[in-house]
C-alpha cells in the first residue's frame, strides 16, 4: 500500500507560505543527501513558482560520495537552481546559503534590498539543527521524530539577510510508491503512517544489491556479498533477527524488534555511508509513475461518464413516471 502522510499542521505550512511567498526572493529546499530525489517535494514547487530555489543536500555525510556529485549535477542543470551540499561538519554554512542564494539573486543586497529567503524541507531533514547552528543558539527545536518544527520562525543571518524557516511538510498524495518507502526509511513520515516491517523489507532488497558489505559487515552474516545479494527480503531480515537476538520465548523470531534495529542503524548513518537512489532511477520511477497516474485519470473519468449516464437515465425514469 502506497505511505501517504499529510497531517492537520501541515495544511497550515501550506497556507502559511503562500502568504509568505508574495515577498520572497529565494527559496531554499533542504534535501536529504541519501534520497535527494524522493526529498524534493513536488507541492513546494508548486506554491513557489518560478522563484529561484537554492537545492540545500543536507547530511552528506549520511550518503554514498560517489553519487552526491551526481546529484548536485542534476539539480545545478536545472534553471533557476542552484545546489550546494552541506553536512553537520561545514565550519560555514551560513556563509554557503548566503553565497548561493546571492548567486540566484545578485540584485538583492543592502539594507534598502535585503534578500528575503524561506527556508523549506521535509519532515526530519536536519533543518532545525542547522537553523540551530546558524543562529548560534537554540531557535529551533530539534527532535528525531517526523513534525517537531509546527511554527514559522525568522531568522536574522546578516544585515541585509533575512530568513524565515517553515515547519517540515510533505505533500497530499505522494505518487511515487518507492519515494514513500524511502522517505518512510528516512524518518520523514509520522510512525502511524506505514508498516515498519514493510518499509525495513523495501530497503533491504535495495541494499543487497548496492551495500551487500556494509550488511554484512554491520550484522556479521559471514556471507560474500554474492550470497547476500542473493537472499529473499524475509530471510535476510531473518538472519539479521537471529544475529541481533530479536528472539522472542520459544524461539520465534521479533521481526518488528529487527525492523526497527535495522532502520536506527540506516537512520544513524551505522551502516554506512549510503544513497538509496541515483538520479537515473529517481526519472525511471517518475516515469513509471506518470503512466500509472495517466492510467488513473482516463480510469476516473471514465468511471465519472458512466455515473453521469446513470443519473441521467434516472432522471428520465423519474420524469416518466
Amino acid at each position: 500500500m502506497a505511505i501517504q502522510w499529510f497531517p492537520g499542521h501541515m495544511h497550515l505550512t501550506r497556507k502559511t507560505i503562500e502568504e509568505r511567498i508574495k515577498d520572497i526572493d529565494v527559496v531554499i529546499e533542504l534535501l536529504d543527501a541519501r534520497l535527494p530525489g524522493s526529498s524534493a517535494n513536488p507541492l513546494l514547487a508548486e506554491l513557489t513558482g518560478h522563484k529561484p530555489t537554492l537545492k540545500v543536500i543536507n547530511k552528506q555525510d549520511l550518503a554514498d560520495p560517489e553519487r552526491t556529485p551526481l546529484w548536485l549535477d542534476w539539480y545545478n542543470a536545472k534553471l533557476e537552481t542552484h545546489a550546494i551540499a552541506l553536512d553537520a561538519s561545514d565550519a560555514a554554512p551560513a556563509r554557503k546559503l548566503i553565497d548561493g542564494c546571492r548567486k540566484l539573486a545578485p540584485t538583492r543586497v543592502g539594507l534598502s534590498r535585503p534578500m528575503r529567503v524561506l527556508i523549506c524541507g521535509i519532515p526530519n531533514v536536519g533543518k532545525s539543527t542547522l537553523i540551530n547552528t546558524l543562529s548560534a543558539k537554540r531557535q529551533a527545536k530539534t527532535g528525531d521524530e517526523a513534525g517537531v518544527t509546527k511554527q514559522e520562525q525568522r531568522i536574522v543571518l546578516a544585515d541585509d539577510f533575512y530568513l524565515w524557516d517553515t515547519p517540515g511538510m510533505l505533500w497530499p498524495r505522494i505518487i511515487v510508491d518507492q519515494s514513500g518507502d524511502r522517505l518512510a526509511a528516512s524518518g520523514a513520515v509520522g510512525r502511524n503512517a506505514y508498516d515498519e516491517e514493510a518499509v525495513v523489507l523495501d530497503l533491504l532488497a535495495y541494499l543487497k544489491h548496492r551495500y551487500a558489505a556494509q550488511l554484512d559487515e554491520r550484522y556479521k552474516l559471514g556471507l560474500t556479498p554474492q550470497e547476500v545479494s542473493e537472499l529473499h527480503d524475509d530471510e535476510l531480515l531473518e538472519k539479521i533477527a537471529r544475529k541481533r537476538g530479536a528472539v522472542m520465548s520459544g524461539g520465534k523470531l521479533n521481526m518488528q524488534k529487527a525492523s526497527e534495529i535495522v532502520l536506527t542503524d540506516f537512520r544513524g548513518g551505522i551502516l554506512g555511508r549510503i544513497s538509496l537512489e541515483t538520479p537515473a532511477e529517481f526519472e525511471t520511477w517518475l516515469a513509471e509513475a506518470a503512466v500509472k497516474e495517466e492510467a488513473r485519470a482516463l480510469k476516473k473519468a471514465e468511471w465519472d461518464k458512466r455515473k453521469v449516464r446513470k443519473d441521467a437515465g434516472r432522471q428520465r425514469r423519474r420524469e416518466q413516471e
